[in-house]
């Protein structure tokens, strides 16, 4: 028996007003739900990426053209696909600091498939398979033997990120199928990329799956309180480490997307996206220690960031540059709530 339909979904009713039938409160949900979208974190981030596409509009007359705006997704729709199942592991009070050494490995066991002459069914279900195996290996280490997922996934983003470099040394693999590109280069529809597709396709299945279904109530019982949830009747372990598979199904995902786009393996591939795919999901309102945080927030900020760092491109900006604005944006993102809340509860 499913005992997780007993919990409260409160990221879809936070104020608990569905359970009141009283008229006076059905009365008043409107205005407050209105009040509380005003005031809640996406709209300001939506209003921060508003501001910033009129910046930029106005500091390059390049920016609002249809195909520089397409081409400017490429630079972050991978980082996004794996931004969507990592959110809902934070919010689950778990991290997988390993997902661009995941996306690394895959690639290069996609590249030498590739030798062997491998088609590119193959190859799709051979990175997405490496990364489920990189996930599952992460996720019981964390679930069996209690050790902190981010010591865990450290350890295992040196170990993916080092067999990557036994295996393949300073070789780069570029013979890759006819046809491969299609998936990192192709179009569906006008501007509309494959890659651009599949996430919007993707941002709403998370959406939902978090929002709307019992599995995503579990996620954010199990981030809330996970005694609480575990005596509840959810399989806490369980769920940890589905996600954990998640994040690596789509971290293979997403090396399959980037070696296509590519065109070749290298060991140094998808080096230092950590932390921009972090920053993704922190700055999209997911608490760094769980418990709360939407998929919504984070497509904001994914399109925030991307935003951000093409508008800084089309402004000559060295890639250094855009590197420290994306880590002062995550510590500021960390901070700010810590310190506002110190402020608000000083003795006045």
């Amino acid at each position: 028996m499913d005992n997780s339909r007993t919990i409260p979904n409160t990221a879809q009713d936070p104020d608990n007003t569905l359970n009141n039938s009283t008229g006076s409160a059905v009365s008043k949900l409107p205005s407050t739900s209105i009040k509380q979208r005003l005031m809640s974190w996406e709209f300001f981030l939506l209003l921060i990426t508003a501001a910033v596409c009129v910046a930029n509009s106005f500091a390059s007359p390049y920016f609002l053209d249809p195909w520089n705006l397409s081409d400017a997704t490429f630079n972050f729709v991978e980082k996004a696909i794996v931004a969507l199942p990592l959110a809902l592991l934070i919010i689950c009070r778990e991290i997988d600091l390993s997902v661009a050494s995941i996306i690394a490995l895959a690639s290069v066991a996609m590249g030498y498939a590739a030798q062997w002459g491998a088609d590119n069914t193959t190859l799709l279900i051979i990175g997405i398979s490496v990364g489920i195996c990189c996930g599952l290996f992460n996720g019981l280490l964390v679930t069996h033997f209690a050790i902190p997922s981010i010591v865990i996934t450290i350890g295992t983003m040196s170990l993916f990120r080092g067999l990557s470099y036994i295996l393949l040394g300073d070789q780069v693999l570029k013979d890759y199928p006819a046809g491969f590109d299609y998936f990192g280069q192709g179009y569906v529809y006008w501007v509309f990329s494959v890659e651009f597709t599949l996430f919007l396709a993707l941002a709403v299945v998370f959406y939902l799956l978090l929002h709307h279904t019992n599995f995503g109530r579990r996620t954010y019982a199990i981030g809330k309180n996970p005694t609480g949830a575990f005596y509840s009747g959810i399989n806490v372990k369980r769920h940890r480490l589905l996600l954990f598979i998640l994040v690596g199904a789509f971290a293979g995902l997403a090396a399959v997307l980037l070696t296509s786009r590519l065109g070749s393996t290298r060991p140094t591939i998808a080096l230092g996206w950590e932390l921009s795919i972090i920053t993704m999901v922190v700055l999209g309102g997911v608490n760094i220690m769980g418990g709360s945080g939407s998929i919504h927030g984070v497509f904001i900020a994914v399109f925030l960031m991307g935003f951000v760092t093409f508008g800084l491109g089309l402004l000559n900006v060295p890639g250094i540059v855009m590197s420290i604005i994306v880590g002062a944006m995550l510590i500021a993102v960390i901070a700010c709530p810590v310190l506002l809340a110190r402020y608000l509860q000083r003795p006045r």
